[in-house]
């Protein structure tokens, strides 16, 4: 789907706006964390709690002694007891928050309404919440994301397509879902590649501290292993995904450019399956383990001297200058931050800037960095927000006045285009609306289709515009997407829990329409 999207849809629903490309499984060893420049985004302190409109978490926990679970994918919180009231965010399914002992009455629900920590109503009826906090939903999915992570769950991109299927199948029930299955388990296994089996089979572990057979071991004795009691015995797991039709195993077949993310993963008759987010298996071995860049931003010390550079591209290289002339002299590490003195000059029609040690830069190869000039009114009013340049690729983060972090961005790839007509980003100013821990991105375009399940660290401010993490490129610095910001991973997680509104524990996605952060997007 295009980037025009009505807000009312985007409040609670996934929005496209990711552009799909090149997968790659890490981006490798971030920079080296230069001398004007401090601690990474992990270092970086979040703010404390707040809740949707503004009250704090509380602090008497006596007010919530009850648990409340959430069954639904998406499990609605409403800011008074009432279906027609605001929607203040979700939790997702398999969530448990603590709760009002006492029920409610109100409309819209066949059951009690609860209010839950810090503020809300939810909905206690069957299929959408329970005061079961060991329903099997939540035991499905007791491995809730982890924000302490560069990307909340484990992730994979379909390599090879093939059956989604609603239980976990036997070896004769995939071979007959899977025509060509031993020989194409057999060319897998021996594969020596990053296709192969043998490319990270240790990605699908975490949590596990056992020794665990290779794969090939696994499908030579047909072992069945770490299987939950759930989904033992070919039993169905809870309805979550639209794909579900009564019994049928095969739920559908995916397509190019589908990523998942899983919960866990399993063996059966000596094949490792994933679980999804949804309750649906996939094939591990149709899948490409993905840990997202490795890329980060950095925190910006109160001592920063302005303008500095950020290296965008691999192979830029510093110049030297004699007698007017410019000569190659050394490489310079791609995201690298250096100094400058503020001279620049064009060379063969080439800006350049001088850095401090007096050598030359280009900038087709880097972004100078200037900070603001002129403080807008929320800057001085003491606000957290942040600042993106399109031309330069470039994101600050101010906390009032005062610049905290500079990180490279990837913006729509129409560059400074018309967003309504071309795969540009947006500009204007903007409070951030809504947020999602993670969501669903897709595209039906012809020839540009995809779906990326779980994009991580959502936060729109305009229609559906976003910031976000892409976890399946590791191009920031270049323009590269439909329209949204996209960051990596680490830079996503930091401001996600740094900006407002924050996202209250237990929640899956909160709305806090015109109360956000400002983004502030021009060229």
């Amino acid at each position: 789907m295009g980037p025009r999207v009505p807000i009312a849809l985007c409040a609670l629903l996934a929005c496209a706006c990711g552009k799909h490309g090149a997968v790659d499984d890490d981006g490798g060893a971030g920079p080296g964390v230069p001398a004007m420049l401090a601690t990474p985004a992990s270092a970086a302190s979040a703010p404390s709690p707040f809740s949707v409109e503004g009250a704090k978490a509380p602090t008497d926990t006596s007010r919530f002694p009850a648990k409340l679970a959430a069954l639904a994918w998406e499990t609605r919180v409403y800011e008074q007891p009432s279906t027609t009231s605001q929607v203040l965010g979700y939790l997702r399914a398999g969530a448990v928050v603590q709760a009002d002992d006492d029920g409610t009455n109100g409309d819209g629900c066949r059951g009690p309404w609860r209010a839950i920590a810090p503020i809300g109503y939810v909905c206690v009826e069957a299929g959408n919440a329970s005061l079961d906090p060991n329903a099997t939903v939540v035991r499905a999915l007791a491995r809730r994301p982890d924000l302490t992570e560069r990307l909340p769950y484990m992730y994979g991109v379909v390599r090879r397509n093939g059956p989604i299927y609603a239980r976990l199948p036997s070896r004769a029930e995939a071979e007959a879902a899977e025509p060509g299955l031993k020989d194409r388990m057999a060319a897998w296994l021996s594969d020596g590649t990053d296709d192969g089996a043998s490319f990270r089979s240790d990605y699908w572990l975490r949590g596990r501290t056992e020794p665990e057979p290779a794969p090939a071991a696994l499908w030579t004795t047909g072992e069945t292993r770490e299987v939950p009691d759930w989904l033992a015995g070919g039993k169905m797991p809870p309805a979550l995904s639209p794909l579900r039709h009564g019994e049928d195993l095969v739920l559908g077949m995916t397509k190019n450019h589908n990523g998942f993310a899983l919960v866990d993963t399993a063996v059966v008759d000596g094949r490792r399956y994933g679980i999804t987010t949804d309750l649906t298996v996939f094939p591990i071995d149709r899948m490409r383990p993905i840990e997202g860049s490795a890329f980060h931003g950095y925190r910006i010390p109160d001592d920063v001297q302005f303008p500095f550079a950020l290296v965008r591209r691999e192979g830029t290289f510093a110049f030297s200058m004699h007698k007017g002339k410019f000569a190659r002299d050394h490489a310079v590490a791609r995201r690298s931050a250096i100094g400058l003195t503020g001279k620049q000059r064009f060379v063969e029609g080439v800006l350049h800037f001088q850095t401090t040690d007096g050598f030359w830069l280009s900038d087709r190869f880097v972004s100078r960095v200037d900070g603001v000039k002129h403080m807008p009114k929320w800057a001085n009013d003491g606000e957290r927000w942040v600042d993106v340049s399109i031309t330069k690729q470039v994101m600050l983060a101010y906390e009032g006045t005062k610049p905290v972090y500079v990180t490279l961005v990837s913006s729509g790839e129409a560059g400074l285009g018309d967003p309504e007509t071309s795969k540009s980003t947006v500009q204007g100013i903007f409070r951030i609306h809504t947020k999602h821990l993670t969501t669903t991105m897709s595209s039906d375009v012809v020839g540009e289709e995809f779906e990326l399940k779980d994009i991580p660290y959502v936060e729109y401010f305009q229609d559906s515009y976003a910031l976000h993490a892409a976890y399946w490129h590791d191009d920031f610095g270049t323009p590269r997407s439909h329209g949204c910001i996209n960051l990596a991973p680490e830079d996503a997680r930091f401001l996600f829990q740094w900006t407002a509104p924050q996202l209250p524990p237990g929640w899956h996605g909160v709305r806090k329409a015109l109360r956000g952060s400002v983004v502030f997007v021009h060229p």
